[in-house]
């Protein structure tokens, strides 16, 4: 065999496996749990004294370890902080990377608003298991079965609300589009939420690596399809927001380059029931809380007053 030809039959076989080897780092890098809470960058670190002062009331509240054994055989994790009394609940889904504990100060929110509170750890966070994130898509039934024993522990006439930031939001999105979802699920409320994670990892590869959605985004979903069962363009929430008629609140910041601003109109249009989109001025991703916690609970307040019971006072 002539020596060009040889080169010419190797040349695409090197190119091959150096391409898969890519998207194989470029899969673990997104996807693979880490077993620690990454440390606060950027704007967000101006916030940490607050965050963990959020942390410490949390932590020093009654809590509720509760157990779940999944459809596909997997063990989650919840935090629960139980309201007396109150027939409100409230399901907080946290970001990539995160646990049901980072989202301290949402569960601090929602229970001075009269909720009981469940904290899930997802799946590869925490203290749940799983060596892969799944970016919600596998979480939403986990969710699905969370929501049922929140009934279970509250009674049929409970009224429940989905909550969730950034790949939380995403999630809480994706269950609002199951068929199952139970009557006492209110309204959900999203921040900052992906509309896709196709688009999101193919915006995210461009903006931090500069590289192309082609072939690495379909090499990464033939990865995980081999791994967790499900193909990457499977998780569009837009589409799932589609089947949803619940009432939905969607916040995003306005200067957010981490899931871009315009994904939060996408999945608000999206949406069937009920609706309205809040893109809070010069807050980045995840910020909009931060900035003013007292403008985030009134527009949360104002648009979950119509679907919820008025709280009624111990006093």
């Amino acid at each position: 065999m002539k020596k060009r030809t040889l080169i010419g039959l190797t040349l695409p076989m090197i190119m091959t496996a150096g391409t898969m080897g890519l998207a194989e780092m470029i899969y673990r890098y997104a996807f693979k749990r880490i077993n620690y809470i990454p440390a606060a960058t950027g704007e967000m670190a101006q916030y940490a004294d607050r965050y963990y002062s959020e942390v410490d009331w949390v932590q020093n509240q009654r809590l509720a370890v509760w157990k779940l054994d999944t459809f596909d055989g997997h063990k989650v994790s919840a935090l629960w902080l139980e309201h007396p009394g109150s027939k409100r609940a409230v399901i907080i889904g946290h970001g990539y990377k995160g646990t049901g504990i980072t989202m301290s100060n949402y569960a601090h929110l929602f229970y001075d608003m009269g909720f009981s509170v469940l904290m899930p750890d997802d799946r590869g966070h925490g203290v749940s298991d799983g060596d892969y994130i799944s970016f919600g898509w596998l979480d939403r039934r986990d969710y699905l079965d969370w929501l049922h024993r929140m009934v279970e522990a509250l009674g049929p006439d409970c009224e429940l609300l989905l909550f969730g930031t950034s790949m939380g939001g995403a999630t809480v999105c994706l269950v609002a589009g199951e068929s199952t979802l139970p009557h006492q699920v209110r309204a959900i409320v999203e921040d900052c939420g992906y509309s896709s994670l196709d688009g999101e990892l193919t915006y995210l590869m461009r903006r931090l690596f500069r590289l192309p959605r082609e072939p690495l985004v379909p090499l990464a979903s033939f990865i995980n399809y081999r791994r967790l069962g499900f193909r990457i363009e499977q998780v569009d929430v837009a589409a799932a927001l589609r089947k949803n008629t619940r009432p939905l609140l969607v916040i995003h910041g306005a200067e957010d380059v981490y899931v871009p601003t315009w994904m939060g109109p996408v999945n608000y249009r999206a949406s069937r029931g009920p609706k309205a989109l809040w893109l809070v001025p010069h807050a980045q991703h995840a910020e909009s809380y931060w900035i003013d916690p007292a403008a985030y609970r009134a527009h949360i307040e104002k648009f979950i007053a119509p679907y919820f019971s008025p709280v009624v006072s111990a006093d």
